[in-house]
């Protein structure tokens, strides 16, 4: 196929973005409902019982999504403590893999929604879910057999670390400069100047233009353009390789520790929180599919279909691909450093909750 082909089918998948992204959750629902294994006699009450946690995974998802962190970030702790009091308590491996599963479909929801604006870039984002896959598989395979004291005393210190890098992190909106002048690259990709030539490898309708010194000028949809390096591989490595772990063990890590990483080498806000979303949102797909098949593997116990709570990821899911859709355009109008506080002051009473219960208290 040759790069016009593909630049048009891009360009049409973009334009119909939320038709494809809804569409995705009803073939999931569709496959869960006729081919999922679920309790005999299952009827209309066990698919309705937790019809509450629609509300829920959407404010979540909208909060997380914004941010540019990793959803189980608040659902695990939801599930821990939360959804017991209404419900029943559920054991670490089955929270963890909720969490991941509609993590995966919010963030992937996010993730189209932030190429459209143009905010992605793809070079950034497929080197570091390379170099995060291994530490990923490896976190999720630890989860089978670690207990679960030690699990919630790692998931403490996962949102303690989590909340001391968002207190710290300026996640506020930088000023992009203005594309208007003659030397600006154009939102739909081509160009106003010969000196800035469209990236063929771009994602979404940025005008991207890398100079020979590494220099990265993008333009978003909106006409603001960017400029920032790729340099800083190696720290970016350490930050993945250490989040990934965490990704695969708890559901989260991934996003956290990423976008402070990505702040730390001078990429722009928006397009650091962009493009994490690229890398959350795969991560979190492959460590849902190790969590949910991967139990034989290590020996421990094994997640099989049939242990999934398939009338709970039957409202998650489609309420993370909502709230993924809605995070761009909250984000574009609040002030990203309110909401950074909020997610940093949650996961520090998280964390102490997570100690006390780990010490018995």
């Amino acid at each position: 196929m040759s790069s016009q082909s593909l630049s048009h089918v891009q360009k049409s998948f973009l334009k119909y973005q939320h038709i494809l992204v809804f569409i995705a959750p009803l073939l999931f629902l569709a496959s869960v409902f006729t081919m999922a294994p679920t309790p005999s006699g299952a009827g209309m009450e066990y698919w309705l019982q937790y019809w509450w946690l629609f509300p829920v995974f959407l404010t979540g998802a909208t909060i997380v999504n914004t941010v540019g962190i990793s959803g189980s970030a608040l659902f695990v702790p939801f599930l821990i403590f939360i959804f017991p009091l209404f419900a029943h308590p559920l054991d670490s491996s089955t929270l963890v893999k909720v969490g991941l599963i509609s993590e995966a479909f919010g963030l992937s929801s996010s993730a189209v929604a932030f190429i459209q604006y143009g905010l992605v870039d793809r070079r950034l984002a497929l080197t570091l879910v390379g170099g995060s896959i291994p530490f990923v598989v490896g976190g999720a395979l630890l989860s089978f057999v670690i207990p679960d004291v030690v699990f919630h005393a790692l998931l403490g210190i996962a949102l303690l670390a989590a909340s001391y890098l968002l207190f710290n992190a300026d996640l506020g909106h930088d000023e992009p400069g203005s594309s208007d002048s003659d030397h600006a690259a154009a939102t739909d990709g081509g160009t106003v100047s010969a000196s800035l030539p469209n990236d063929p490898g771009k994602l979404g309708p940025a005008g991207v233009h890398t100079a020979d010194d590494g220099t990265v000028t993008r333009v978003d949809r909106e006409g603001d353009d960017y400029t920032y390096t790729r340099g800083g591989y190696l720290r970016r490595f350490a930050n993945y390789s250490v989040g990934g772990m965490f990704q695969g063990l708890a559901g989260f890590g991934v996003g956290e520790l990423g976008i402070i990483s990505m702040l730390s080498t001078k990429v722009p806000v928006r397009v650091a929180i962009g493009t994490n979303h690229i890398v959350v949102a795969l991560t979190a797909i492959l460590a849902s599919l190790v969590h949910v098949f991967g139990g034989g593997i290590v020996g421990g116990h094994s997640l099989s279909l049939a242990t999934t709570p398939w009338n709970m990821v039957v409202f998650t899911v489609p309420a993370t691909v909502l709230g993924g859709q809605i995070a761009p355009y909250v984000s574009n109008a609040l002030e990203t450093d309110v909401i950074k506080n909020f997610v940093g002051v949650l996961f520090a009473v998280i964390s102490i909750a997570l100690f006390m219960m780990a010490l018995g208290i």
